[in-house]
């Protein structure tokens, strides 16, 4: 199975947000899944690739030239592809994924995640999305959503094409047990 993952590069951030991402990566590599990130050395990024790398799991980044001219890539991947720009950066990062998994994290972060979720919304993506909650991370987010469904800019539907969880450990069997997406999904992508 390969595992996309959105991830921050802040090092600023809470302890327990590394923990978090370096145990995600310990998980994946450990259960011989593949993942694919953004390729950076700093931040969640960094912590989720040490993690897997620990565990003799594949670590593929996907990095902008740019980034590399800055020295923002990891090191000690198995494989780091350079890409042109950010827009090509997210196609490889989705392109073949069984899954994504959105680690907390800012705008980048999210653009990653809206854009899956556009891209499942419009049946271009079937795969599961999970939001892993760490800390109450995304709780506003999913209540934001909620917000989007019950205004009528998503129908009800929609509500499914996500799905949060508040702990690594869950993070394997939410994927392992979440159906492809429905492949009608372009019938009810518009709301009506």
């Amino acid at each position: 199975m390969r595992v996309c993952v959105y991830a921050a590069s802040s090092a600023k951030v809470a302890p327990e947000f590394h923990a978090a991402a370096r145990a995600l990566g310990e998980s994946l590599a450990s259960e011989g899944c593949s993942i694919v990130y953004g390729g950076g050395s700093q931040g969640l990024m960094g912590s989720l690739a040490d993690g897997a790398l620990s565990k003799g799991g594949e670590v593929i980044g996907i990095l902008p030239r740019f980034m590399a001219d800055l020295e923002w890539g990891h090191p000690g991947l198995t494989k780091l592809e350079l890409v042109e720009d950010m827009r090509e950066r997210k196609h490889r990062l989705l392109t073949d994924s069984d899954a994504v998994v959105a680690l907390p994290g800012g705008c980048g972060t999210l653009e990653e995640l809206f854009e899956a979720l556009t891209l499942k919304r419009l049946g271009l993506y079937f795969n599961p999305i999970l939001l892993l909650n760490t800390r109450g991370f995304y709780a506003p987010l999913q209540g934001f959503m909620e917000s989007v469904i019950q205004e009528h800019f998503m129908n009800p539907e929609h509500a499914a094409m996500w799905s949060l969880v508040d702990s690594v450990d869950e993070v394997l069997p939410a994927i392992r047990s979440t159906p492809k997406w429905r492949e009608d999904a372009r019938d009810y992508a518009v709301v009506r």
